[in-house]
Parts: structure tokens; C-alpha cells; sequence
């Protein structure tokens, strides 16, 4: 049940018919894990907590530095030295503290990883190396978790939804081999601020959807961003039968 500080926090939300308390309440009943603190993990967890996910764990073994302040929005140069992971949580508190969160300053691997993952309603990958978005599908999948994946690099972006519980949907293997992919970090190319931001707003959303019920989530679907044309294209993705780690 939403309590009467709920309702008025929540109102402009429950005011559409097709959200309405139900979806409120899936929200609130929802635990979300979030990998990556940096520039798609701060609007992906800002936003999570203000629209009332119930608990949120942010995941992140990084600390706050200079230049990740031209797109990490979560942070201030006041918070230099300080672990993202807890300053995020920190900042989410502030915003709404009506929900719950845990701040895990750790690379999460091995049996903590999946424990993790199985004790979620939904995982948000907002890290940026292949290993680590590998290992996160390769648990959601164990564990039938849904797994909402973006990337941002210079200025392009990429967005989709990986939900093992749907038999059509791929998972994020079937799209990119695991051998030969190399990671290519912003301090190497560069990124452009705004772009992280408009990614993980959209990471957001597609978890809200994905938890109320309400939409049509990007399963079965990538979305690719060019910032700077202003262009959004959708290719659709389709299951591979010889994945090794969702067609077992």
C-alpha cells in the first residue's frame, strides 16, 4: 500500500490511467541493480529513486575525479576522492528518501555477482568494459533476470533490453561475440556530456516499463543514437539458437 506522502510524491505518475497505483506499487515492491556509477549510472539512479523504485544497490569500485565531472551529474567538485558508489547513493537519498539504497564500493564477480542478480527485480548495466557486461548477461540469464543495457561513447549510443523470461528475446552474447571485442573507454575517444544523459534517461525508462508493466520494452530491439545528427535508428535482434550462454 502507498502511504498519503506516497500519493503526493508519486501523483503526477499515478495520474495516468495506464500507470495508476498498480504500477506505483510495482515500483515500490521493485529491488533494482545497478552496475556503473559514472556518466549513464547517475541518471539511471537519479531517476530510478525519484520515481520510486523501493531499493536500489549501486555498484561501483570507482572514486570521484575531476574529469568525470563534465557528464556525471550525480557528483560535485566538493565530492572529489569520494567513492561514486556511496556519494550516488547519497545523492538518491536526498532526492527521496522514501526508498532504500545500498551503496556497494566493489567490482561485483564470481558468486556475489550472481547473488546479487538473483535477489533483483532488474539489472541496469551502465558500465563500460565488454568483461563485466558479459559476466552481468551471463547471470541475468542464469537467474532469469531482466537486463537493461546502454552504452555511450564520443557521441553515439546504443540502448536495449535482454529478457531471458521471453523466449523470443536474445541475450546480450547473441549480440556480441565475446572473443575480439576490446573496450574503448572515454578517457581514450572522448564523449560528449549530454549524450550519457539522454542514454541513461532511456535506461530508466525502459527498467520503469519493464517493472510496471506498462509499454512495450526494447526486447528484441536495439536502439543506436547519433547525437549528432539527431537521428535515432532500431534494428531488431533475434535470439541466436547456438548461443552458448541462452540457448542451453
Amino acid at each position: 500500500m502507498l502511504s498519503d506522502e506516497e500519493l503526493l510524491r508519486y501523483s503526477r505518475q499515478i495520474l495516468m490511467p495506464r500507470f495508476d497505483i498498480a504500477g506505483q506499487e510495482r515500483l515500490k515492491s521493485a529491488r533494482v541493480l545497478v552496475t556503473g556509477a559514472g556518466g549513464l549510472g547517475c541518471p539511471v539512479a537519479l531517476y530510478l529513486g525519484a520515481a520510486g523504485v523501493g531499493h536500489l544497490t549501486l555498484v561501483d569500485d570507482d572514486v570521484i575525479e575531476l574529469a568525470n565531472l563534465q557528464r556525471q551529474v550525480g557528483f560535485d567538485h566538493g565530492q572529489l576522492g569520494e567513492s561514486k558508489a556511496e556519494a550516488l547513493a547519497s545523492r538518491v537519498r536526498r532526492i527521496n528518501p522514501l526508498v532504500s539504497v545500498t551503496a556497494l564500493n566493489q567490482r561485483l564477480e564470481g558468486d556475489e555477482l550472481a547473488r546479487q542478480v538473483e535477489e533483483a527485480s532488474l539489472v541496469v548495466d551502465c558500465t563500460d568494459n565488454f568483461n563485466t557486461r558479459f559476466a552481468l548477461n551471463r547471470a541475468c540469464v542464469a537467474a532469469g533476470v531482466p537486463l537493461v543495457s546502454g552504452a555511450a561513447i564520443r557521441g553515439e549510443g546504443q540502448l536495449s533490453v535482454y529478457d531471458s523470461r521471453q523466449a523470443h528475446s536474445p541475450c546480450y552474447h547473441c549480440l556480441y561475440p565475446e572473443q575480439g571485442n576490446e573496450d574503448l573507454t572515454c578517457s581514450e575517444a572522448g564523449v560528449i556530456a549530454p549524450i550519457v544523459g539522454m542514454i541513461g534517461a532511456a535506461q530508466a525508462m525502459e527498467a520503469i516499463k519493464v517493472l510496471s508493466g506498462v509499454g512495450t520494452p526494447l526486447v528484441g530491439r536495439l536502439l543506436i543514437l547519433d547525437v549528432w545528427a539527431m537521428q535515432w535508428r532500431e534494428m531488431k535482434l533475434a535470439r541466436d539458437p547456438s548461443c552458448p550462454v541462452c540457448s542451453k
